[in-house]
């Protein structure tokens, strides 16, 4: 049977920590000068962009390179999607051709599509709806800074938008059991049927509109840009909601004192948060930057299968 991720609903939980102990032997084993590991050799990976990447693209086709493969790589303005083909066309043809295929785009309706019309494993590197590669990475990381920590002892706070990147955490807190408090401003709350589901498992999974009381005891403090791509009309409306949601050193204060600060990036300092708490010790951004690239080797491993 194929294999997504698309959600964290895809993987159990038991398969989701194997893909975490992978990423980190896979580290370590980089981090050693040895790529002895190579799952793809021989074979490619697709990925589509409809969005700008930085880090994502770069992960993943480090990633893809270093696992023996090669990325194949398209914007959908390079497919005949562009041009009106059917989705159930391309991804039979896809199938034909590749062993996986990443992609990141605005509709989730169409990975989901990509996924029960093709035969390879789909791959959700961001939509409008989650980006739970990310969050994957943002966990690894956090259980990183906190070794020995059990996974269901973590407490997360998730401080801004209730988009993409909060509809994860919910799905993610629903499978592993740790903490999550989201504040987020009135009008601006996460998908409220994904976090009535992710409450059926946790009930440590709440919602508030004060970012001091997400915060409060939280070894992890989590932001984003105010305006997320596709969004950049609505900045105005957003920067006047979000004013009082900034992560500054008085709001990491209330945290947990060991706690560690996150990011997706691209930051906007001086925004959603300051330049001194991004600078900061307590800043995990660039681990997490880095920690994609290992997290998404190991996702690509456990997803397709062996020649």
């Amino acid at each position: 049977m194929t294999r997504h991720f698309l959600t964290f609903e895809d993987l159990s939980r038991e398969e989701l920590l194997l893909v975490f102990k992978r990423a980190a032997f896979l580290k370590a084993e980089r981090a050693a000068g040895r790529y002895l590991h190579r799952h793809l050799e021989g074979r490619a990976v697709g990925m589509i962009f409809n969005k700008h990447s930085t880090r994502t693209r770069v992960s993943f086709e480090c990633g893809i390179n270093e696992l023996g493969g090669r990325a194949v790589v398209l914007s959908e303005g390079q497919t005949q999607m562009s041009r009106g083909e059917p989705v159930s066309h391309t991804a039979r043809v896809l199938s034909r051709y590749l062993a996986a295929l990443v992609i990141r785009t605005y509709s989730q309706d169409l990975l989901v599509e990509l996924a029960s019309r093709g035969s390879i494993p789909i791959v959700n590197a961001l939509t409008d709806e989650g980006h739970p590669c990310q969050v994957m990475t943002d966990i690894f990381t956090a259980l990183e800074r906190f070794p020995g920590l059990p996974l269901e002892s973590l407490k997360v706070a998730w401080v801004g938008d209730g988009h993409n990147m909060a509809n994860s955490w919910i799905e993610a807190a629903g499978c592993f059991g740790f903490a999550l408090k989201l504040a987020c401003p009135e009008g601006f709350e996460p998908d409220p049927r994904g976090l009535a589901k992710a409450r059926t498992r946790n009930p440590a999974v709440v919602l508030t509109h004060d970012p001091a009381e997400a915060v409060r005891g939280a070894l992890a403090v989590n932001t984003d840009v105010w305006a997320s791509m596709g969004q950049e009309a609505e900045l105005d409306r957003r920067e006047k909601a979000f004013r009082s949601f900034i992560v500054d050193s008085a709001l990491m204060a209330q945290a947990d004192p060991r706690a560690i600060f996150m990011h997706c990036l691209p930051a906007h300092p001086g925004e959603e948060v300051t330049e001194e708490v991004l600078e900061s010790p307590a800043s995990a951004i660039f681990d997490e930057a880095e920690n994609r690239l290992h997290v998404q080797k190991a996702l690509l491993e456990f997803l397709i299968p062996p020649l």
